[in-house]
């Protein structure tokens, strides 16, 4: 397992944050209508996902490295393997955000809480939840999620289009950065042009995502603050959301190859 390197290690755990920080992003939302403030709870929402976004662009030069220091002989064999095990991260990532759900529902709530007392300044609330006492604080509402939760799920209530809409877009997310750099390597020719449609690719994946994935949950959260919806409804929704993320990293997996080569035959209209 030469592709295994340290440096493919840190990426991937660098990685594996992102994407449980993107999926504990729909406990926010839960939050805000457990504690009925919705409103504060998207200014916290807004943070983590644009924090999570961003990151997600800051992994291109350190993955990019990786197809630099790669051997010269069957190069596109070892960068592969080293791009699935990153991919396989975000799944990683994914679950560890599903366990930690019902754990940060409950801090976030109080969070939201203390977000509103201090004025709205996320900077305070950050500095005053790594003290010593607000961390002993948290660790008390650690706990696993309940089988309960899937209980609540109806299968005539799954948003099918929605559920294959964020899988898609999810997939196409993951692997945005990933594919780009691949199609460098089977075109090297246009090796710049292929790596720049990486930006293209993740901003129209997020755009899809804030058009047709955040305004549904954000309704239905709107609905319960208002006692015109169910929480247990919005709950699992969010669960059904954040599974569907699973999935869509897994399906990142089967469109990594099929994406690259699009993206090296889309770079010669570049040029």
């Amino acid at each position: 397992m030469e592709f295994l390197t340290a440096k493919v290690v840190y990426i991937a755990l660098f990685i594996l944050i992102i994407h449980c920080i993107e999926t504990l992003a729909y406990a926010v939302r839960l939050s805000g209508a457990r504690v009925k403030m919705i409103a504060t709870a998207l200014s916290l929402f807004n943070m983590m996902v644009v924090v999570s976004r961003l990151a997600n662009t800051f992994q291109q030069p350190f993955t990019g490295g990786l197809v630099d220091t790669a051997p010269k002989e069957n190069t596109a064999a070892f960068v592969e393997q080293q791009f699935r095990v990153i991919i396989g991260a975000s799944s990683a990532g994914t679950v560890a955000g599903i366990i930690l759900l019902p754990t940060f529902v409950a801090i976030f709530s109080r969070a939201i809480v203390h977000l509103s007392e201090q004025g709205g300044s996320i900077p305070v609330l950050v500095k005053k939840g790594i003290t010593f006492e607000y961390i002993r604080r948290g660790l008390k509402h650690i706990h696993l999620p309940n089988i309960t939760y899937l209980k609540e799920i109806k299968l005539k209530d799954i948003p099918i289009r929605l559920f294959l809409v964020n899988m898609i877009v999810t997939a196409v997310y993951t692997i945005g950065v990933l594919s780009a750099l691949y199609a460098a390597i089977l075109v090297p020719e246009r090796g710049a042009s292929a790596i720049m449609a990486s930006g293209l690719i993740n901003g129209i994946a997020t755009i899809l995502l804030t058009v047709f994935v955040d305004p549904k949950i954000s309704v239905l959260a709107d609905k319960v603050v208002n006692s015109k919806g169910s929480y247990t409804k919005l709950k699992a929704m969010s669960i059904l959301m954040i599974t569907s993320r699973f999935f869509g990293t897994l399906l990142a997996q089967l469109l990594f190859i099929p994406g690259a080569q699009y993206i090296a035959w889309m770079s010669q209209f570049f040029i």
